[in-house]
């Protein structure tokens, strides 16, 4: 009998410790043992050996746990084992007193089961997540490259095409703009090849450009009508960059409105700005005496736009005002 538990754990320790072996061949080696030998109990004759059992099953249900979460099915085999080897003590008993110490048996392997597929569920779980968030990005860094990167490589190019038909160009002159011409065409074509590399999920096939402070008054008419929602834009000249962080800052803002702040019924918005750079103001009355110490929790939305502003120059402030919360922000050009 010690040499099935000492056998079992073995396979034990090598497949929580050994990272070369799959959790499920060393379940499945030694769960076989272990039925094997219960099996053979009515030839061998009853054991006595009770202190090896409560070795082994320890063993047993740590393999039952591995298998099940990193294989899945092969955790029968260990289960199996565990539930069915207090028949090496009880063997010959009554029918119905083995059956239900056999089941009272096999309830720490249904335990250890459970625990695995929780565990398997879990890492899905996060590899979907970060899966998710990989995909995110890179789609919006095909969108950026398609709508600000390739938008000015083609406006550099239309130039230096119209340029070339100028009367009277030195020849010189003439061949750089040639060249100019060509070695636009070969980055919008890389850039091509990149945004179509990028885009290589559904998902992400049906996202439009990214939107910019033109569509404000879309997500002002996203609040019911109990919420007065007053948008004020003047901001001629901004950048294609500046427009969509803008419009990214107040989305994200108003979202908050939406999460945290149930009892507003106005919230404002304003955008100024010009080729520098915008100033965006959020306030909203939804606040409701709310100790300002305890602020809004909510994402890291607004958090990550503070980041990305402050590393291009910019700034996001939010806060408590008043008997709301206002939201600051400069966005460099």
């Amino acid at each position: 009998m010690y040499v099935i538990a000492a056998f079992v754990a073995v396979c034990a320790a090598v497949a929580a410790f050994h990272p070369r072996v799959p959790p499920a061949r060393a379940a499945v080696a030694a769960g076989g043992v272990s039925l094997a030998f219960t099996l053979l109990r009515p030839v061998l004759g009853p054991d006595d050996s009770l202190p090896w059992l409560f070795a082994e099953a320890p063993a047993l249900l740590l393999l039952t746990l591995l298998s099940a979460r990193y294989a899945g099915w092969p955790a029968l085999v260990p289960g199996a084992a565990v539930a069915l080897s207090l028949l090496r003590q009880v063997w010959g008993g009554e029918p119905l007193m083995v059956a239900g110490a056999c089941a009272a048996w096999a309830m720490p392997g249904v335990v250890a089961a459970g625990a695995g597929l929780y565990l398997r569920w879990l890492d899905q779980a996060r590899t979907a997540a970060v899966a998710a968030a990989v995909r995110a990005q890179r789609n919006a860094l095909a969108r950026d490259l398609h709508d600000f990167v390739a938008h000015d490589v083609s406006g550099m190019l239309v130039q230096a095409q119209a340029a070339a038909y100028t009367p009277g160009l030195p020849p010189a002159v003439a061949d750089a703009l040639r060249r100019i011409e060509d070695g636009g065409q070969r980055a919008l074509a890389s850039l091509d090849r990149t945004v179509h590399m990028l885009n290589d999920t559904p998902e992400s096939a049906a996202l439009g450009p990214t939107p910019g402070i033109e569509r404000l008054g879309e997500l002002a008419e996203g609040f019911p009508p109990s919420v007065e929602v007053r948008v004020a834009v003047d901001a001629a000249g901004l950048s294609r960059e500046a427009s969509a962080t803008a419009y990214r800052v107040v989305s994200e803002a108003l979202t908050n409105v939406r999460r945290h702040a149930p009892r507003a019924r106005t919230v404002t918005v304003a955008v100024t700005g010009g080729p520098d750079g915008a100033r965006v103001r959020i306030d909203d009355d939804g606040q409701g005496g709310a100790s300002p110490s305890r602020g809004r929790r909510g994402g890291f939305g607004l958090a990550g736009l503070a980041e990305l502003l402050q590393q291009t120059g910019g700034s996001l402030e939010a806060g408590p005002e008043g008997a709301g919360w206002r939201v600051n922000a400069e966005i460099p050009a």
